[in-house]
């Protein structure tokens, strides 16, 4: 008796609680059995009172939707092709900004001193003391200036001569002479300079030039060196 009282004291908490789910399930399908019912009425009366002439409007409502949808759609593409031209074009102002702004200076020894000469052909002289090179268009690796725009551009170059030494330096625009300074055995130290003003196509290059037989100095004091900047842009 007292086995059996303590059994149905465990039991009958859980039998009274599978009738509250029960009835907790029960009375959550008959409310989802109402609601089909009522959607299932209101769908029904709605066809009812939805005449043809209702309903053909409503398709013809439809229809110019979709044709209003398709012609965003085609506005859409063409705002974004247009937005990108905007773009590349953008970037390429600012690139072609950029590559307005050219100017360079450069000795010829970074440190210490030497003569450079004489030599038995012609020798590009490699200045590589970086005073400024804005926009690279020098080379200090070649002495090779190449210009990145079609411009208008000045160019000036300095050479040091010792007594008893020739000295003869060009400037060339694609291998031909654009200017030149020359000094035949001076008596004292001696400097030659010369600027010019050159049309300059995209690509072009213009360096200076040691002729043969001749000599050259520089020192810390940078007395041989070569300079120039874009005027303007065409």
């Amino acid at each position: 008796m007292f086995t059996f009282t303590v059994s149905w004291f465990h039991i009958a908490p859980n039998c009274a609680k599978f009738n509250m789910h029960h009835k907790n399930f029960s009375q959550k399908m008959l409310a989802a059995q109402k609601t089909l019912l009522l959607l299932f009425v209101g769908v029904s009366l709605a066809h009812d009172f939805i005449t043809s002439a209702q309903l053909k409007n409503i398709e013809e409502r439809l229809r110019a939707t979709e044709e209003t949808l398709t012609e965003l759609k085609k506005e859409n593409e063409a705002l974004r092709i247009f937005t990108k031209a905007s773009s590349d074009k953008l970037e390429s102002i600012q690139a072609e900004n950029k590559a307005k702004k050219v100017a360079f200076s450069a000795g010829l020894l970074a440190s210490g001193s030497q003569h450079f000469g004489p030599f038995d052909t012609r020798k590009i002289l490699v200045y590589q003391k970086n005073f400024i090179n804005t926009g690279n268009a020098y080379d200090p690796n070649t002495g090779t200036f190449t210009a990145p725009v079609n411009g208008v551009y000045f160019f000036r170059f300095y050479a040091h001569a010792h007594p008893s030494n020739q000295m003869a330096v060009s400037l060339h625009k694609n291998n031909q002479i654009q200017c030149s300074v020359f000094l035949l055995n001076p008596e004292t130290n001696a400097n030659g300079s010369n600027g010019v003003v050159l049309s300059l196509q995209k690509g072009d290059e213009v360096y200076t030039q040691l002729r043969e037989n001749s000599w050259v100095f520089d020192d810390e004091n940078s007395y041989t060196s070569f300079s120039g900047f874009l005027l303007f842009p065409f």
